[in-house]
């Protein structure tokens, strides 16, 4: 079962395998996109080039998961991207549990050992940072694997 560190900060610095980048709509065109938060702070240390593969994918479905390089970030191996918000740019449970789930699915077939997560949800989804925790802890409690997760609570 996998295990649960709490810790406030920056997600960018976490000594992990792959982080999560919770914030993707990417139905806008990529000029237009203005990173907010984590997102913003994942693209101030990667760079462009984890978003360029993104865009190729086209829009995710709420929830889904999917990996990019970690273009210049010395510390990962790779960084999921996960829809955690809908397409009205709100956070629902199902988009905080689906996001939370399938990202844990795919960090297990990428084979790594650990994984950083922002709040899903809790900034641009304006969802309570408390019940996305709860929803997010459940799910992580519930998949069946070694992973050594880390929530990372946001200080800009």
């Amino acid at each position: 079962m996998a295990k649960v560190r709490f810790v406030e900060g920056d997600l960018t610095k976490q000594r992990v395998d792959v982080i999560v980048n919770a914030w993707n709509r990417n139905f806008l065109p990529f000029w237009l996109l203005i990173p907010q938060g984590v997102s913003k702070a994942i693209r101030r240390v990667t760079g462009n080039a984890p978003f360029w593969e993104l865009r190729k994918r086209k829009v995710l479905a709420t929830g889904e998961a999917f990996w990019t390089s970690p273009g210049n970030h010395k510390l990962v191996k790779g960084i999921i991207h996960v829809a955690g918000i809908n397409a009205f740019w709100i956070a629902t449970e199902y988009s905080i549990r689906k996001s939370t789930k399938n990202a844990l699915q795919l960090a297990a077939e990428k084979q790594y050992q650990s994984i950083a997560f922002p709040v899903i949800g809790a900034g641009t989804g304006a969802y309570s940072a408390q019940r996305a925790e709860k929803f997010m802890v459940e799910e992580i409690e519930a998949h069946s694997t070694d992973l050594d997760v880390t929530l990372v609570r946001f200080k800009p």
